[in-house]
């Protein structure tokens, strides 16, 4: 008989169950919103398997931190949010959240898999990753079925297989400015396009209900820094001849009462930064064309001083949760 030892959760198990249950329990405050409000039976059916979704999580994250006496965090709650408030976004941007928060979910999950080795925990993930994968495939099925998905650029099919043949005139071709966009570069371009939409109407509704003049001033920067994204990307994908990316299906209403905190709202902003940052280094580190390049390198140091300010102000109203950390031995 085989003896099963009972192995300590690690610091990237306990990292990744931690930032999942502060991640999801933002995720069932902004839900319960959409849930108050929405009239459209399809797009609350999406609501609600996103809140169910998250409402697993934490329960399941309680139970592996009580077993392992680690205190719970506390993540945000009812006090984030105001039911009674009137709705802040049009019934079509829940679509967009899902779509949005899902495809950051799969990407994260992914991560954590390959993080951690417990069996528990990879079983926990696993799961994580099964149903939001099955959670995305939903909410693009239901985009596709009303003409809101927003599709990448198309081009013509290959119609041979090309080999590079000659080093020195491959390179001076592939970093000249004018060569013809690549299908790498066109995806990694598309999706920030996209990302920085959504961003971007996430910011437009919070300037219209925060009061805190720090506040707005900082969300109305991360605007301005949005929209320089979504110009050059759309720009240089016209002068190559290809549509700029437009996003159709999603709006804000006319209401100037928050239906969250102002804690809820810079911790979302400083997260999505954070997932900004990563999505520009990918894209960078397959961009081999001279313009794109400069302009990624001239983002990143633009985004960590952003997230820098989210973060400075976090800390100073007392706003940010800090992680389960090492013992202080100095």
């Amino acid at each position: 008989m085989t003896k099963k030892h009972n192995v300590g959760l690690s610091s990237t198990e306990i990292a990744g169950l931690w930032a999942t249950y502060i991640n999801d329990s933002l995720s069932i405050c902004i839900t319960k919103h959409f849930l108050q409000h929405s009239s459209n039976e399809d797009v609350k059916s999406l609501i609600k398997l996103t809140f169910d979704l998250s409402s697993k999580h934490i329960e399941e994250i309680k139970n592996i931190f009580e077993k392992e006496n680690i205190p719970i965090p506390k993540g945000f709650t009812n006090e984030d949010i105001d039911l009674s408030a009137p709705p802040l976004f049009f019934d079509l941007f829940p679509v967009s959240y899902v779509y949005g928060m899902s495809r950051i979910g799969l990407m994260t999950y992914g991560i954590q898999i390959s993080n951690v080795a417990r069996e528990d925990i990879r079983t926990f993930f696993s799961k994580c990753l099964t149903s939001t994968t099955e959670l995305y495939n939903k909410t693009v099925n239901f985009m596709l079925s009303k003409g809101i998905y927003d599709r990448p650029p198309m081009i013509p099919y290959p119609d041979k297989v090309e080999f590079i043949t000659d080093k020195e005139t491959f390179l001076s071709k592939w970093l000249e400015k004018k060569r013809p966009l690549n299908v790498l570069e066109l995806s990694e371009m598309f999706f920030n396009i996209e990302r920085n939409y959504f961003g971007l109407i996430l910011l437009i509704s919070f300037i219209q209900v925060v009061k805190d003049d720090k506040i707005k001033k900082f969300l109305i920067k991360g605007k301005k820094l949005a929209k320089k994204q979504i110009n050059f990307l759309n720009h240089t994908l016209i002068n190559e001849d290809l549509l700029g990316t437009i996003m159709v299906n999603s709006e804000v209403t006319t209401s100037t009462q928050s239906p969250f905190s102002e804690k809820l709202i810079m911790n979302l902003i400083t997260t999505l930064n954070t997932q900004g940052m990563t999505y520009i280094g990918h894209a960078l580190s397959i961009s081999s064309r001279t313009d794109l390049a400069s302009e990624y390198f001239q983002l990143i140091p633009e985004i960590l001083q952003y997230g820098k300010e989210g973060i400075d102000i976090l800390i100073e109203r007392g706003w940010m949760e800090e992680p389960p950390h090492a013992p202080d031995r100095g």
